[in-house]
């Protein structure tokens, strides 16, 4: 099982010393070698095409109150739509 993890050691642990003339030499340069071209730095900001992530990394992580606004407008668009279908349009050709 050890063998099978050999592979996966990082550059930092493998001294020049052991690069030499040790049968695991071509192993430890194929190691080192894939360990250089890895990408450097923070990872890139992952984007995603749902529509809630979306709105989630714009305005929570931006830390913006438009959330507050967004929820207050909705909240008053659908009770004005509630009261309209169960009062308002049933007065809306005759007077009380």
């Amino acid at each position: 099982m050890a063998s099978r993890f050999a592979t996966l050691i990082p550059p930092k642990l493998a001294s020049p010393a052991s690069l030499g003339s040790h049968p695991n030499a071509a192993r430890m340069t194929n190691v080192v070698s894939f360990y250089s071209r890895l990408p450097k730095g923070p990872a890139p900001k992952v984007t995603s095409a749902n529509p809630i992530t979306r709105y989630r990394q714009r305005y929570f992580e931006g830390g913006s109150a438009a959330p507050v606004v967004h929820i207050l407008f909705w909240v008053a668009v659908m009770g004005y739509t509630f009261h309209y279908n169960m009062h308002l349009k049933h007065h809306k050709n005759n007077a009380h």
